[in-house]
């Protein structure tokens, strides 16, 4: 009997013991990641637990070459043994030399600081990719045909380019490999690099989801290749390999179509090796070189800017699969290409949500200027069609998929559009006109087709030349039978989901969600149709915003290794990145934009707890840094685009209301003090007092320059500079309180409204909710009756537009505006860093302000999921909160001094009480509180 007492005694502890985990298993970000390509990967996972306060006190690592081995718990490749730490982020394989292509077997144990120990984690997996050019074993970069180095144009030209430039098109090419397979397969890797962009196919399927393979970078410098797990794919006997290939940005075709650039890199080409393990333990290769053949396809027309064309009677069915009669097909030529090929790390882009058409409305008959090439020349002609319009609802980034029924040779053409003018047609005025996509049927039954190499941003079509479904049809036109809006996006996972009572809030919040799923490609670019270059500004201010809602690490790192290739010898880090085109003057020189060199990868080490990415970007920065400091007068910069569109009585553009030099400067010396933080983090103490010195020097100049100290106000006191100077450390401590009543003087001066542009919103922001006056942020931002983010609704936005006016001659999909979802996120749910990095300490401060009775909002952190949801109910404030395992919180309650505090049911007392918040520390787990 006392034996069962004490079992019983026992239970629930063991019960805890075997409920600690270990889960998602991650390898530089990835679970299960392929094409791993760092000496070193850093390796991390989270914790599980339903008990409370819980810790990882020490963790130990096995790492394997087989699955056996691992099963029987050896690590023959890297075994930590138990390591006393509470480190489960970034931590650093330590093992064996790895090898290029190899899969590697690992999985984790932790113990914790309640004494329990988990079990081995699931066993996980990662397969390197090719580290050196030897471990490409010959593969030779292979193309239809090859750009004479005459007609090359790099960097690209700004626009069309002088008229001495001749119109050119090039091919678009098929490629082929046949092979044979003579023994079972245990794994196959296909490593490949097709420029500007390929789509893979395998014995007639395509290989993966992936959209616009490889992201496109300084082709000049670098490339990216894209590994695909095809084991499933082979099969014994015949095999073949199909690659189709588009240009991207390596080939702008010199058309009559729209382009914002002109050049030429080179003519599509690609490089491959597909290395096949077998059940017996050896391995063969198959790599691109002369033997594979290749023809020109049916895509007849492919531009990133101007729209794509297709002409299915030069389809060639098989031409994928072994069999297929190749012999109308001519051998590939071997060509040069990028010096540099390194792994994909940045998610491909796929497809997501899919849309049907909201209406349907015959335009009947009407003219759309076209060009219509003869023998010598080309002319603009008039041209009648029938154009019928669909409107999806939504305006995003992607294509259009069409299914249409006609008679062999009909080409439909299908315009894409974010507006339409006045008279209903489609508008293309400030996203880039003309782009369209031209299919020629083949005929005998229905067809369904949809750009493969390039995309626009857009909620309407116009198809012309044909009619839709049901319509009457007197002249025999081919019949849309069905047509959707396919989104395309970077494929960052989403990990973050925000709500509140504030109906406009969760409306604000979908429209810059938009915004920022069109922009995520594979930079994060300005929009979606016109440009779509990495405009840098907007990595650093509207990344806290998009970090809370996906998964940026990956996209980061991307973004920080194309400035590192940006970079002039100089040192300058120009506004865009990959730089594909020299804008020149304040359109390539602006501090707020190249100090993304500066602030991302420090930013990146905030987020994500990755040390490694200062490491690798501090020779970058300190160049940048040099550079600005030759530039500067006096300490003071006045170079660049300033505060570009804010709010004045102007068409935006170039700042209105701010000094030129205030926000440059500013940027300068927040700069300077994340760099004193980075030298000190990376054991380089003298580096630090050099860089606080000079900060020093900034600031005393900064505030000589511009500081008022009778008014105290920066500059013209517009909101740009007075949130600026207070955000990045430039008003002495006296007159800080003074500059915020400055700050917030002006908006209440201007009925709640903001003048602050691309540069100082987020800053403004930030400045307000420190200092507790999220009650005015509030007041600017929930009215729609003044331009801002209610007015783009008012106006039938359903993606942040370029301007706070929701101006129709410019882009109505931009990323650049949306800062106001890190406080949503921050302050009205309540969610953010405290004192440590990747969310080791948080702090859950909601703001309850305006009208908001209830906010939830949750966060993937890399230590695991964070959520809070608050309510006021009956007198009081009622609030829920998750905590991952391995971090702990302070909680800040809005309550009285006087309320009584219950947690999980039980009475508490706060730890402090200031600024009418009382204030409770805890650690992992689910809780419930109650103030009244």
């Amino acid at each position: 009997m006392k034996k069962f007492y004490l079992w019983c005694l026992l239970l629930p502890l063991q019960a805890l013991a075997q409920n600690l985990k270990v889960a998602n298993l991650q390898c530089e970000y990835k679970a299960n990641a392929i094409g791993v390509d760092v000496a070193a990967p850093e390796l991390s996972w989270q914790l599980q637990s339903s008990g409370y306060n819980v810790t990882q006190t020490s963790y130990q690592v096995l790492v394997a070459d087989n699955a056996d081995a691992l099963g029987k718990n050896t690590g023959n490749v890297w075994d930590s043994k138990k390591v006393a730490s509470s480190a489960s982020i970034q931590v650093l394989y330590r093992g064996k030399p790895l090898q290029s292509a190899k899969t590697y077997y690992w999985k984790v144990k932790v113990w914790d600081n309640q004494q329990h120990t988990s079990g081995w984690s699931k066993p996980a997996q990662w397969q390197m990719g090719l580290l050196t050019k030897a471990d490409w074993k010959g593969a030779q970069w292979i193309a239809y045909d090859e750009l004479p180095d005459s007609s090359r144009i790099t960097p690209l030209i700004h626009l069309r380019g002088p008229k001495k430039l001749s119109e050119a098109n090039d091919v678009l090419p098929l490629l082929r490999k046949t092979f044979a397979i003579n023994k079972p397969v245990k794994k196959a890797t296909l490593y490949i690099c097709g420029l500007g962009h390929f789509e893979l196919s395998i014995n007639g399927t395509k290989t993966g989801d992936h959209f616009l393979d490889p992201g496109w970078t300084d082709y000049d410098d670098q490339a990216l290749y894209v590994p695909f797990d095809v084991t499933s794919q082979l099969k014994q006997g015949g095999n073949a390999i199909g690659v189709m290939l588009g240009n991207g940005f390596y080939f702008i075709p010199r058309d009559t179509r729209y382009r914002k650039l002109t050049g030429a890199y080179g003519h599509p080409k690609m490089i491959c090796r597909l290395v096949t393990e077998y059940a017996d333990g050896t391995a063969e290769s198959v790599v691109s070189d002369q033997s594979w053949k290749t023809t020109a396809g049916p895509i007849t027309y492919t531009s990133i800017y101007g729209g794509e064309d297709y002409d299915a009677n030069k389809e060639q069915p098989g031409w994928d699969k072994p069999g297929f009669n190749d012999a109308g097909w001519k051998k590939v030529i071997t060509v040069t290409g990028s010096p540099r090929l390194d792994a994909q790390i940045a998610e491909p882009l796929k497809v997501f949500q899919q849309f049907n058409p909201k209406s349907v409305k015959s335009l009947g008959a009407g003219v759309t200027g076209q060009y219509i090439k003869s023998k010598d020349t080309t002319v603009k002609q008039q041209v009648m069609n029938n154009r019928v319009l669909y409107d999806f609802g939504q305006n995003l980034s992607g294509i259009v998929q069409i299914t249409v029924k006609g008679k062999k040779g009909d080409t439909v053409r299908i315009y894409p559009a974010e507006l339409l003018a006045t008279e209903g047609t489609i508008n293309q005025k400030g996203s880039g006109n003309p782009h369209y996509y031209d299919y020629v049927l083949k005929g005998g039954g229905e067809e369904t087709w949809q750009p493969r190499f390039t995309y626009y941003g857009f909620r309407y079509a116009q198809v012309e030349n044909a009619v839709a479904k049901d319509e009457a049809n007197p002249h025999n036109l081919p019949v849309v039978t069905a047509i959707k809006s396919l989104h395309t996006r970077n494929a960052a996972p989403e990990v973050g989901r925000f709500a509140c009572s504030n109906e406009l809030f969760n409306k604000t919040f979908t429209l810059i969600d938009w915004a920022i799923r069109s922009n995520m490609a594979s930079v994060f670019t300005d929009c979606p149709h016109r440009e779509k270059l990495g405009w840098l500004e907007e990595a650093h201010l509207v990344g806290s915003s998009i970090r809370y809602t996906y998964d940026i690490a990956n996209l980061s790192r991307k973004c920080i290794d194309d400035m590192r290739y940006s970079q002039t010898p100089e040192g300058l880090v120009p506004e865009i990145s990959p730089e594909f085109t020299n804008f020149g003057g304040m359109f390539r020189d602006s501090p707020e934009w190249g100090s993304n060199a500066i602030i991302l990868p420090w930013y990146v080490y905030q987020w994500y707890g990755d040390k490694k990415v200062l490491t690798d970007g501090y020779p970058v920065m300190l160049k940048y840094l040099d550079y600005l400091a030759g530039m500067a007068k006096d300490h003071i910069l006045t170079q660049g685009l300033g505060d570009w569109y804010d709010l004045g009585p102007n068409s935006p553009g170039l700042s209105q209301h701010t000094t030129k030099g205030v926000t440059a400067t500013a940027i300068y010396h927040y700069d300077l003090q994340i760099m004193s933080q980075i030298a000190r983090l990376l054991g380089k103490p003298a580096d630090a007092v050099k860089f606080d010195k000079l900060a020093a020097e900034v600031k005393k100049s900064f505030n000589h320059t511009f500081f008022n100290v009778q008014t105290k106000q920066y500059a013209t006191g517009s909101q740009t500079s007075n949130a600026m100077a207070v955000y990045c450390g430039l008003v002495e401590p006296q007159y800080k309180d003074a500059v915020i009543a400055n700050l917030i003087k002006d908006i209440r001066n201007r009925n709640n409204s903001l003048t602050a542009g691309d540069i100082g919103f987020r800053y403004l922001l930030r400045v307000l909710d420190d200092a507790g006056r999220s009650d005015v942020i509030f007041e600017m931002n929930n009215r729609d009756d003044v331009p801002g983010y209610g007015y783009q609704l008012a106006k039938g936005a359903t993606a942040l537009t370029e301007s706070w006016q929701a101006l129709a001659g410019v882009s109505n999909n931009h990323l650049m505006l949306g800062h106001i979802a890190e406080w949503f996120y921050s302050a009205l749910a309540g969610i953010r860093p405290g004192g440590g990095v990747a969310f080791k300490d948080i702090e859950i401060r909601p703001e309850p302000v305006g009208d908001v009775t209830s906010a939830q909002a949750s966060h993937e952190s890399p230590y695991g999921t964070i959520s809070t949801k608050w309510e006021k109910k009956n007198g009081a404030f009622v609030m829920e909160v998750e905590v991952p395992v391995n971090t702990g919180a302070a909680v800040y309650l809005p309550v009285s001094q006087t309320a009584k505090i219950t947690m999980n049911g039980k009475s508490v007392k706060a730890q402090s009480y200031n600024k009418g918040k009382a204030m409770v520390k805890i650690g992992s787990g689910k809780y419930s509180f109650t103030a009244k």
